[in-house]
């Protein structure tokens, strides 16, 4: 069984588990502006959200204040603080849940642990000047994600001698960097960016070999919802992807992933207990 320490909450791994998505952002690609309004956070509609996503089944929600969208442009510190800390706090307060705070930012990380987040989850990996001893301070668990370049313009021309290879060393390394930061190896959990400077063949091999990232160790997450990657097959508009997201999300879990990062959380935690009851049928 595997066990992760969330500040004052356990989340078993033990299969598969769902986590939703609350972009507290005007500009992500499949929700911006939904739980943004007036140029900050709006609560009342955050703590609807997030009780229908807890009632279909979410583990987890993931609340992030910068969209990482491919051309999206960066926020300040004070704004990324401005929108994700209310929520933050409003979830601890209302639910009791892991919240994971999508960040890059070390002080964001901090207030964000001391406001009751029980994940960090970066998309760059703790590469920002001083995120790791940031990270390490809180004693949360961290997500660390593979990315190539930075959102503003990853998806221009990404290229890889062996993309499995190379995300799989990158997170390799990252996570050493991530121990002898103080991060101990039993609080990382690793994410090879679908999406995030690679083409869709990139994507799918990642997911065909995606038990190569499950073979360094920590539980992996994936993200595959509503991705561009499902346009490229089927020329889908982003808001009728659902039926490609849950065979993604399948794959994925089936692949050895153990998070799964989604939008549309009730059906993909109906689609993951068939996972999860076929997992347990071999055991």
């Amino acid at each position: 069984m595997t066990l992760l320490h969330c500040g004052g909450r356990t989340l078993d791994l033990g299969v598969p588990v769902v986590m939703g998505i609350l972009n507290i952002t005007p500009d992500s690609f499949s929700d911006g502006g939904m739980l943004f309004a007036n140029g900050r956070s709006d609560l009342d509609a955050v703590c609807r959200t997030a009780e229908q996503m807890l009632e279909a089944g979410a583990a987890i929600l993931d609340v992030g204040g910068e969209s990482t969208r491919p051309g999206a442009d960066p926020v300040s510190e004070q704004q990324e603080m401005d929108r994700v800390l209310p929520v933050v706090e409003a979830l601890q307060s209302r639910f009791d849940t892991i919240v994971s705070l999508d960040t890059s930012t070390p002080t964001v990380m901090r207030m964000g642990a001391q406001a009751g987040a029980g994940l960090i989850n970066d998309v760059r990996a703790l590469q920002r000047p001083g995120a790791i001893p940031a990270a390490a301070a809180t004693g949360l668990p961290v997500c660390l994600m593979h990315m190539q370049g930075e959102p503003g313009g990853m998806q221009s021309n990404p290229q890889y001698d062996n993309v499995v290879e190379d995300v799989r060393r990158f997170l390799d390394a990252r996570g050493e960097a991530c121990v002898a930061g103080g991060i101990s190896r039993d609080r990382l959990i690793y994410d090879p960016g679908f999406g995030f400077g690679k083409t869709p063949q990139h994507n799918f091999r990642l997911l065909r070999e995606l038990p190569e990232i499950c073979g360094l160790g920590p539980p992996v997450l994936a993200g595959l919802s509503r991705k561009s990657m499902i346009g490229s097959v089927l020329d889908r508009p982003i808001g009728q992807r659902l039926p490609a997201s849950l065979s993604l999300a399948v794959l994925a879990a089936v692949g050895g992933a153990r998070i799964l990062r989604v939008h549309d959380v009730a059906e993909t935690y109906d689609a993951l207990a068939m996972v999860g009851a076929w997992m347990e049928s071999g055991r």
